[in-house]
């Protein structure tokens, strides 16, 4: 007799396979083991699952009543994965309308498909070692001492359940409340663990060093372990079984770590809840942020959300008037430091200043002053490359990317035509493709062409107190340009923010890589070039993103107090008095909330509704076009789907914002209901219709279809 085992496998949500598999196996298989199990002509990882129970049933009669393939390997020595994970995978699963399968091997690290059980063991044999010495530049002395309004966060964390936004202007000393937070955390539970969350990879290295700076010396070197998808097959791999067998007591990483197996889960805290990054854009589109509050719920751990300019939908759940309320508040409006303040936000109003200027007069005075000064500054552009347009003088050709309904950055450094979608990169033409013209422009601003143009106009200053030989009269002021294009290569963006720490740089130009997270000691000027594009946006979240980066950047400045200058915010802007400019002024993130939900409230946009997107994917607009639109004519022309309509919108069909990548055609839907089971119901059974409506299509012109629940980008 053969045990019959439901197994999961990696298979997309559009295949319509979106459950467990049945395999057999000569002994049972206790739900959350690893196995290896064929699927067609391939062999593929799969989790022993429990959404059947396991039976005994013939294979062995004649003829076969049965045709079912055995499980090939058992990656024995591993401990099944949680009910708690597979509990977690589920929801997952189901909200965000994938396979079950695809939601939960993506969670697993890639090593994983190729090791043998043997291979396996010798890995658990080495993770399992006792940590190593710990250096002594791991030891910390003491625990800081706390300020007023950080003790009182701390005691409420302790004492109340939560889940808690931790609503801190920058430089209060938020990370401060989290480790120790996580240090009474551990100290109530030997085995706790401990989840950290980021929301890009390039702010995971400060923060492991101050965490294993505080912890290494009890716990050990090997207790904080990092996860994101910068890091090599095999470090992730570590770092995941050290999380799975309880020897990594801290996990650091990105949004793909909500899924790490952590069995004595104590605690999550989301660093920058806000970020858009939590949110997935491929494949299972899921919002880690979201999901850390409900990991939190599952596994009965703490949750801490921190930001200085938390998301709306945050904001609201955390109202104290909102008789609905989830979350728990705690406000640390102060800097830390007897006369620290928030940089002094100067609005500079472009239209009185020379036409076309990158930088205003008072502004290139004002850096001039902080380097005389010993002082640094950062300018914040959220554009990379030298300029986003090349085009013609004569027959207005411009540098569209054949393969994408998008222009291809001009990049000066190595004067490439650079496609951000689809990466097609080629040399600059010398002369215009369609005319022959040789005269042809740059049309806008990077940060290629910001670093370029202050080195000109910036050219005759000198550094104070040079003591280069070389340089009698002072050395020339120095500038670096940290983005995706300066910090391709491995160690070239820690290099460079170590320069910036040791005070080797005037002058930092970047994106908006630069403007959250860092802890720069030197910086006193902080300035904002060309904001104003997300003011009039067709998007209704781009103001809400375009505060919270003003004012993540205008805290970069002045978080030194010992700096006695005072820190500077410089907005060059069009529209001075635009609202949002108002608030940043202010520094009063509390009313431009306020403003931004009642607007949302009157519009019945999120958090007063619900939204999915279902997007299409084909080889012309019009069969990606035509799919959403039989799709959603089929449910709306059915009698039984009539109840269901009366709560839920569904919008026409229309190209994306960008809608051609790679040759690929895309448009989308939007579905909104004023309720999120309302909108779950219609999601879970519209799915049938996508699929019925895919098999129907006339030929191949189809590629594929996902849904995106809650999106971002509209």
């Amino acid at each position: 007799m053969t045990s019959i085992t439901p197994i999961l496998v990696h298979i997309p949500a559009y295949s319509q396979l979106e459950g467990a598999l049945t395999y057999k196996s000569e002994m049972s298989l206790d739900p959350g083991i690893l196995v290896r199990v064929p699927l067609g002509t391939r062999t593929m990882l799969g989790i022993v699952w429990d959404t059947l129970q396991s039976t005994t049933l013939p294979i062995n009669s004649d003829p076969p009543q049965y045709q079912i393939k055995d499980v090939k390997e058992v990656l024995s020595g591993l401990s099944p994965l949680s009910n708690k994970w597979r509990e977690l995978v589920t929801f997952s699963a189901q909200y965000y309308q994938r396979s079950l399968g695809e939601v939960a091997l993506a969670a697993l690290p890639p090593q994983l498909k190729n090791i043998s059980s043997k291979q396996l063991v010798r890995k658990l044999i080495k993770i399992t070692k006792p940590n190593k010495a710990i250096g002594k530049e791991f030891i910390t002395d003491s625990r800081h001492v706390l300020t007023h309004e950080q003790s009182q966060a701390l005691t409420k964390i302790n004492t109340l359940n939560g889940p808690f936004l931790l609503f801190g202007s920058t430089g209060s000393g938020k990370t401060e409340v989290y480790l120790q937070a996580a240090q009474v955390a551990l100290d109530k539970n030997p085995q706790a663990q401990i989840l950290v969350m980021v929301p890009e990879i390039n702010l995971t290295p400060q923060l492991e060093a101050r965490f294993l700076a505080r912890f290494s010396s009890v716990y050990g070197i090997d207790s904080v372990v990092s996860m994101h998808s910068e890091m090599s097959a095999g470090q992730r791999f570590k770092s995941w079984l050290s999380a799975h067998t309880g020897k990594a007591r801290i996990v650091l990483g990105t949004r793909m770590a909500i899924f790490a197996s952590i069995p004595q889960l104590a605690m999550i805290i989301v660093d920058e809840e806000h970020d858009p990054s939590y949110k997935q854009q491929e494949g299972a589109r899921y919002s880690a942020r979201d999901l850390a509050v409900y990991r939190g719920r599952l596994e009965n751990a703490k949750v801490i959300l921190g930001s200085a300019t938390p998301s709306l939908e945050s904001w609201h759940h955390s109202q104290e008037d909102n008789h609905l309320a989830r979350y728990t508040r705690i406000s640390m409006p102060s800097r830390i430091g007897e006369d620290a303040q928030l940089p002094i936000v100067r609005r500079v109003d472009m239209n009185h200043q020379p036409k076309n200027c990158l930088f205003s007069p008072p502004l290139l005075k004002a850096i001039q002053q902080r380097i005389d000064k010993g002082e640094q500054s950062l300018i914040f552009l959220n554009r990379r490359g030298y300029a986003p347009i090349l085009c013609c003088t004569a027959c207005e050709w411009k540098s569209n990317c054949p393969h994408c309904s998008a222009y291809r950055v001009f990049h000066k450094v190595d004067k490439t035509l650079r496609c951000h979608h689809c990466g097609l990169s080629q040399r600059v033409p010398k002369s215009c493709p369609i005319c022959g013209n040789p005269d042809i422009t740059t049309v806008g601003k990077g940060t290629e062409k910001l670093e370029e143009h202050l080195s000109e106009l910036l050219s005759h200053i000198r550094r104070p107190d040079s003591k280069n030989s070389e340089y009698p009269d002072g050395e020339p002021i120095r500038i670096i340009r940290i983005d995706a294009d300066s910090t391709k290569l491995k160690g070239e963006l820690a290099q460079k923010l170590t320069h910036v720490h040791e005070g080797n740089i005037d002058i930092l130009v970047g994106t908006q890589m630069i403007t959250k997270g860092h802890d720069f000691r030197n910086i006193t000027l902080v300035a904002a070039i060309n904001p104003d594009a997300s003011l009039f946006s067709s998007d209704f979240r781009a103001p809400e993103r375009l505060f919270s980066l003003l004012m993540q950047a205008a805290g970069r400045g002045g978080r030194n107090a010992a700096i006695r200058s005072t820190s500077e915010m410089w907005v060059q802007t069009l529209y001075p008095q635009h609202p949002l400019f108002e608030a940043l002024k202010k520094h009063d993130f509390s009313s431009f909330a306020r403003q931004q939900l009642t607007e949302r409230e009157q519009a019945a946009m999120p958090p007063f509704s619900f939204q999915a997107i279902v997007r299409a994917e084909a080889h012309s607009q019009e069969i990606a076009q035509k799919f959403l639109i039989a799709a959603s004519l089929a449910c709306e022309e059915a009698p039984s789907w009539k109840s269901i309509l009366e709560k839920v919108t569904l919008f026409p069909a229309v190209p994306m914002a960008v809608a051609r990548v790679a040759n690929v055609e895309r448009a989308q839907m939007l579905i909104e209901s004023p309720s999120r089971a309302h909108l779950q119901h219609f999601l879970s059974d519209w799915k049938a219709i996508l699929h019925q409506t895919k098999k129907q299509a006339p030929g191949k012109g189809l590629i594929k279809w996902a849904i995106d629940v809650d999106p971002l980008l509209i």
